[in-house]
């Protein structure tokens, strides 16, 4: 997590996405669970958006157009090929760091290498007020009134005051390391969907499932197995989380 435009992570790539195809379409419950996908895999958001550009940059020189790029997964393959173009770029910068550093005599260890990795409220321009407020905003969405299913509404009233916790945390502290806070924002929201799918119905989940596979269907050749598994289960969460308008507790939605 390096500065700030990585926790805008799904704002830069829906706007690039809208840029590049020249209207302002709204991105699909797919796109948005795509994305996701992509932040889980730790695709970094450089790579993301050399991908679509490089998807545009084809489709810019085809002879006809009369197939409009109408969803990110058009883009899967390009963003999947310039991820691995950057993480090998990123192992041949770092082989080549480390030999400078020995030739030089110089080693980090301990707590001087953790620091050198760690990412801070400071570092990103993420101030912790501005975190803190974040979090309690979303601890007072999970408190209103409503008929949580089943146990879940336990569940919900703990992250809430999970939350507040973090926030007053936060702002006692000298500094922050937001890659921990997003750890632990990222415990909260996975108990939360697992409370609310152990409390749907199945045939619920088996239609919303099939919903996905509906969408996916256009894009499957361009997409590997182990993607378009992890597209359903984050297409799913996305549903669900909306349903209940649970909202997300990720810093990216910051």
């Amino acid at each position: 997590m390096e500065d700030q435009s990585y926790f805008n992570y799904f704002t830069e790539i829906e706007e690039r996405y809208q840029q590049r195809r020249g209207t302002a379409l709204l991105l699909s419950t797919l796109d948005w669970a795509l994305i996701e996908t992509w932040k889980d895999a730790g695709i970094p958001l450089e790579a993301a958006l050399r991908g679509i550009d490089a998807t545009f940059d084809r489709y810019d020189t085809r002879p006809s157009k009369t197939r409009k790029v109408n969803s990110l997964a058009y883009c899967a393959q390009e963003v999947l090929a310039a991820a691995e173009e950057w993480r090998q770029a990123a192992e041949g910068t770092a082989r080549s760091e480390d030999r400078v550093l020995q030739e030089a005599g110089v080693s980090f260890t301990g707590d001087a290498a953790a620091s050198t990795s760690t990412a801070t409220a400071r570092d990103t321009g993420f101030a912790p007020v501005q975190v803190a407020e974040y979090l309690r905003r979303n601890a007072t969405q999970l408190e209103q009134p409503c008929e949580w299913p089943g146990s879940s509404g336990v569940i919900i009233a703990e992250a809430a005051r999970s939350l507040r916790e973090i926030a007053t945390g936060l702002q006692q502290a000298t500094s922050a390391r937001l890659e921990d806070v997003e750890c632990r924002l990222t415990v909260i929201e996975e108990k939360i969907f697992a409370a609310l799918l152990a409390a749907t119905p199945d045939d619920d989940v088996v239609a919303v499932r099939a919903e996905a596979d509906r969408d996916i269907a256009p894009y499957r050749r361009r997409m590997i197995a182990a993607q378009i598994e992890q597209l359903h289960k984050q297409y799913v969460h996305k549903r669900l989380l909306d349903k209940h308008r649970v909202p997300r507790l990720s810093l990216f939605y910051m």
